[in-house]
């Protein structure tokens, strides 16, 4: 065979799917040592059949199958985890919404452009565009959608780091849960089987290369790889993958970006790992911007996970506080830039031997007088409370002079309404004039993968090769990549998931079903 023959020829096998991918900076899909495979042939019968089969229950898997299901067909959902929910149920539960009724209340003008040119520049130009454009515009919409299905909203708009104006709406749980309860119990009232403890295995294909369902371990007890038993699920229309990211997997972002290793925590649940993106590759599926991998720059070392100071700083402490360098008592950035600019700041206040030197955000009564986990956080010693900034200055190991002679400044600037000194966005700025202070320590955690499989505005997952569309195969949320670009702005996860994972639910059930058989 000629080296020309070779190349038509592998490239041929890529068009069908049925290689395993090695793609520069993405990896080979490897799990325990033995390359994850694609089912060789379909059964000839499947131990249950539906039309939509969503894989995940997060934001976006949630959305996907009740728009699914309200279009009148059969709709599963599976998930690995013994709770449904995911990232999404430990989630703020905040969204960003274009054209609140809110906002209107509030007086505040806002438009989808706004939004769109607010995430394009937290992406650093990098996001796809027309699906950037489908989130954006489907925002007001589906906010009203989640309310119809029983999310309750707090009755105050917030302003989050990088958004131009106050466009944030939170549950009044301060939590995804507030959002997942009422479109699970939805769920489950319209007829939507739900199946957790089912971990997806690979996909099936029909002869033409079209996905018509998967093999499953059912029974599975994350993290044991070997338990459950396998069986079948065909999926007539199509299966949607709304598996989210990969930030609990250490091994495989490292090989994205080593520098994010063990040092870093993460505010990922532990079933955040990258095996259904690796099946999606084996497949073909075209992965984009698995290198670009969020740090929360709102996140404290004294404690695991998403915690309490997470909630308090964002929101207290970046909307009306600030945050200082412990040696100097002084501000080193913009407490609203986008969660990129933010987290990178942080990660510079380091000692001569590269350890670091963790920043404190702080903000008084008033400032917290929102934050539902401040006194949890001071429960467990998170967040600390002083009476007087002298205290406070101890208590840190802070210059007391300094840091008293910030606060005038941040004051003075609050008065005229400019932050000359970091051009951050006044319109939640208060006056620190007065105790009791409430302080945190901050060190950014992985939090969220912008990278995953490229989709289309019919959430379709695309071919590397080809570029066309992966028959009976889609995606949504954080399991797709291009969207949020370079750096994804706070509470436009909800977003994306809920408006993203209607649109692949919709164009699913909408899809030609294929003739299957049932055991």
């Amino acid at each position: 065979m000629t080296e020309k023959q070779k190349i038509d020829s592998s490239r041929r096998q890529l068009l069908k799917g049925g290689a395993a991918l090695a793609v520069t900076g993405v990896g080979m899909a490897v799990s325990n040592g033995a390359m994850a495979q694609c089912r060789e042939q379909a059964p000839e019968s499947f131990d249950e059949l539906v039309d939509v089969l969503v894989v995940g229950s997060g934001f976006a898997g949630m959305a996907a199958a009740l728009q699914a299901r309200e279009a009148g067909v059969s709709v599963m959902v599976i998930d690995k985890m013994p709770v449904f929910g995911g990232n999404s149920t430990i989630n703020g539960g905040a969204m960003a919404v274009a054209g609140s009724p809110l906002q209107k209340q509030a007086g505040i003008e806002d438009s989808v452009d706004a939004m769109v040119a607010d995430m394009l520049r937290a992406g650093r130009g990098m996001n796809d565009v027309e699906m950037l454009k489908l989130v954006c515009n489907g925002t007001a919409e589906s906010c009203q959608w989640l309310i119809d299905y029983g999310v309750k909203w707090k009755p105050f708009v917030q302003h989050f780091g990088g958004h131009s104006v106050q466009r944030v709406l939170q549950t009044v749980e301060s939590s995804g849960a507030g959002i997942i309860r009422p479109l699970v119990k939805a769920a489950r009232a319209k007829g939507v089987i739900m199946k957790n403890q089912t971990k997806l295995e690979s996909f099936i294909r029909d002869d033409e290369g079209r996905v018509i369902g998967v093999e499953v371990r059912e029974g599975y007890y994350f993290p044991r790889e070997r338990t459950g038993k396998i069986r079948t699920i065909g999926a007539r229309k199509g299966v949607i993958m709304a598996t989210g990211g990969f930030g609990r997997d250490i091994e495989y972002r490292m090989m994205q970006l080593p520098e994010l290793n063990n040092d870093l925590d993460s505010t990922n649940h532990p079933g955040a790992t990258s095996e259904a993106l690796k099946q999606m590759m084996l497949l073909g599926a075209n992965p984009i911007h698995l290198d670009q991998i969020q740090l929360g720059p709102w996140a404290s070392p004294d404690e695991k996970g998403f915690g309490t100071a997470s909630q308090f700083n964002t929101i207290a402490t970046y909307p009306h506080g600030i945050v200082v360098d412990v040696r100097t008592g002084e501000r080193f950035f913009n407490e609203l830039a986008d969660r990129k600019a933010r987290a990178d700041a942080i990660m510079t206040r380091r000692d001569e031997h590269n350890n670091p030197v963790y920043p404190i955000g702080f903000t008084n009564a008033e400032g917290a007088k929102n934050a539902q986990t401040l006194d949890w956080g001071i429960k467990y010693k998170v967040i600390t409370k002083a009476d007087t900034l002298d205290e406070l200055a101890k208590a840190y190991g802070m210059p007391a002079d300094k840091l008293k002679a910030q606060v005038a400044r941040w004051n003075e600037a609050v008065k005229s309404g400019e932050d000359k000194e970091f051009g951050r966005p006044m319109q939640e700025a208060i006056v620190l004039d007065k105790g009791p202070w409430y302080a945190v320590r901050m060190w950014p955690k992985v939090h969220y993968c912008m990278g995953g499989v490229k989709v289309n505005t019919n959430s379709e997952v695309l071919h590397l090769v080809s570029n066309q569309p992966i028959a009976g195969l889609y995606a949504a949320g954080e399991s797709t990549g291009g969207i949020h670009g370079a750096s994804r702005l706070g509470a436009c996860a909800v977003a994306e998931g809920i408006v993203t994972g209607r649109n692949a639910g919709r164009n699913c059930a909408a899809a030609k079903p294929v003739a299957l058989k049932q055991a």
